[in-house]
């Protein structure tokens, strides 16, 4: 099969390029460095040549209101250079709960991408994942001090990023979902919990302050951060990825 990967040098991309090469597939990996620009539209019809399937995994430079013009610009670009090249299946990377935020301008970008995915002409899938075991020290430093971090006791399910990438990787060599999957950790834990067994991991000797109006999660209310059933749920736990060298 052959798959383009649409933001082939982040986090996911560059996992999800190789895992799909050590699977035999043909890939062709598309980012700024390979001459592909969403923003404009060019190289999209060369990267997109004769594949079957492609896979979006870029993200906006900003979490600001800019991030709806970004997934509005960069969507349609894709969607009807996929239309024109004949890829039979777009696969998305989302994030669970994204549509019960709307009071966050990213969450409402994403969510934009998402029905704009839904209404194109091309079969779809969406893959829903839970907050990344990756970005646990992004998360941190939002409301950091030199003494204190300071977070919400908002309610998450992390994963590790290699098991999105899993996720992916068997929905794009899959028939097209026309909806979507959850991927999800196996563990739920309050955020500010979260961070206080990341800097005990670390032997960081800051303290954590719960305060449910600090950083970007505190716009998050209930369990909408949570996977629902028949989510799947993948196996690493965040204490044992913690304590993995990498």
């Amino acid at each position: 099969m052959k798959i383009t990967v649409i933001g082939a040098t982040g986090l996911i991309g560059s996992q999800l390029v190789s895992r799909l090469g050590a699977a035999g597939h043909e890939v062709v990996p598309a980012s700024l460095s390979t001459g592909v620009d969403l923003l404009t539209g060019a190289g999209l019809d060369e990267a997109l040549a004769g594949a079957d399937t492609v896979v979006n995994v870029t993200n906006s430079p900003t979490f600001d209101e800019a991030s709806l013009d970004f997934f509005r610009t960069t969507s349609g670009h894709l969607l009807s250079a996929g239309e024109r090249a004949g890829v039979r299946h777009q696969v998305a990377l989302s994030i669970v709960g994204v549509d019960q935020v709307p009071q966050l301008d990213y969450y409402r970008a994403k969510t934009l991408q998402e029905d704009l995915l839904k209404q194109g002409a091309t079969p779809y899938s969406i893959v829903r994942a839970t907050q990344f075991f990756e970005f646990m020290d992004a998360v941190l430093s939002w409301t950091a001090d030199a003494g204190t971090v300071r977070l919400p006791a908002t309610r998450v399910q992390p994963v590790a990023t290699a098991e999105v990438v899993e996720a992916l990787a068997d929905v794009a060599t899959a028939p097209p979902l026309n909806g979507t999957l959850e991927v999800a950790g196996p563990d739920v834990l309050p955020l500010d919990e979260l961070g206080r067994r990341t800097l005990a991991a670390r032997k960081d000797d800051r303290t954590v302050v719960t305060d449910d109006k600090a950083g970007m999660f505190a716009a998050v209310e209930g369990d909408v951060l949570i996977a629902g059933p028949g989510a799947r749920l993948a196996p690493t736990r965040y204490e044992d990825w913690l304590a993995t060298p990498r």
